[in-house]
């Protein structure tokens, strides 16, 4: 590999190393076994059957009320 090529090389491996450090974007999508994944929210997709997705958002304000009471336990992750 001579000099030009590894230039190129690093440069684009900056590129692809600037990319992966930026927040990815939410996505949905149906699994093989019909369930809901939501991408992009960790390294794995969180995945759950509608009924579940559907009692998860059901429960939306308790959640919020608890992650309120609980604000001083909790840590952010950036």
């Amino acid at each position: 590999m001579n000099e030009e090529e590894m230039k190129s090389e690093l440069e684009r491996l900056r590129a692809e190393n600037e990319a992966l450090k930026k927040p990815r974007s939410t996505s949905l999508k149906v699994s093989e076994k019909g369930a809901v994944s939501v991408y992009g929210l960790g390294r794995f997709p969180v995945t759950l059957y509608k009924e579940q997705w559907l009692r998860l958002l059901g429960m939306s304000t308790e959640i919020g009320e608890f992650i309120a009471a609980n604000e001083g336990k909790l840590k952010t992750r950036e």
